[in-house]
């Protein structure tokens, strides 16, 4: 892992090319262009509001701003995995120039959505607003759960990545397994709407988004710091998982160009 974090380093130039040419590309001809980083989790949110509010009624208080708090860092958790899957076996125009820096192509996948996602926090902001649900002071604990769902979503995309080369199927499979991680993920619903005190509190501790999600809307929505201890928990599980992913990176390497 840590031979992985200094190559990072080195190629930092490198990574911000990428990041800046992916979020140039990514709307590039489109209309309504860099608009669709507000409009694409605002849909979403329309459309989740609407069946919640309306077909399926909810008793959480503002509950468009509470589902919203939870959705964007959802939706840069899952386009990561969506896109990182295949970020090595899509780019053989890269990887089979002379020593390429691999690595580079997962994290450009996960720090160009975790652009996507700052980008569309005043949008979030801005809806809070609207509802009466300014930020307070505990926005302080922002940046650490950002950072350890970078981590995670890190160590995840880099697995995938490495193992999707060989196997191509992954990739598919990623996005039918992200659509039943999503509705177990408290995203739509609290915690505490939960009948079932098992099932609650499995959802909080095997899923590990749960517990990032929940820390972001201790922050926004219920302007509160929050739980150390499953925050702390996923910080250091985070961080093993990368240095396993890391490990299953570095020992296929070699195989990217010749897979490809």
């Amino acid at each position: 892992m840590i031979r992985l974090v200094r190559e990072l380093y080195q190629y930092r130039g490198l990574l911000l090319s990428l990041v800046q040419r992916e979020l140039k590309a990514r709307y590039r001809g489109s209309f309504l262009g860099f608009l669709w980083t507000f409009l694409n989790p605002t849909l979403h949110m329309l459309v989740y509001a609407l069946l919640f509010t309306v077909v399926m009624r909810q008793n959480t208080p503002n509950y468009a701003y509470f589902m919203f708090v939870g959705l964007l860092p959802w939706i840069w958790f899952s386009s990561s995995l969506s896109a990182g899957a295949s970020a090595i076996s899509d780019r053989r125009d890269l990887m089979t120039k002379v020593r390429f820096p691999a690595q580079v192509l997962p994290t450009t996948v996960v720090v160009t959505n975790l652009c996507n996602y700052m980008l569309s926090l005043p949008l979030m902001l801005v809806l809070g607003a609207f509802y009466g649900q300014l930020p307070t002071w505990h926005v302080i604990a922002f940046p650490l759960v950002v950072a350890i769902q970078l981590v995670f979503t890190l160590a995840i995309v880099y697995i995938l990545a490495a193992i999707n080369v060989a196997f191509r199927d992954l990739q598919h499979i990623v996005n039918n397994v992200l659509t039943l991680w999503f509705f177990t993920t408290p995203v739509l619903y609290q915690t505490s709407t939960i009948q079932d005190e098992r099932m609650r509190l499995a959802v909080l501790t095997l899923n590990p988004m749960s517990s990032l999600l929940v820390s972001y809307q201790a922050i926004f929505y219920e302007h509160r710091l929050p739980d150390a201890g499953p925050l702390a928990g996923l910080a250091v599980f985070s961080l093993v998982l990368l240095w396993g992913a890391s490990t299953i990176f570095e020992s296929r390497r070699e195989e990217f160009a010749e897979s490809i």
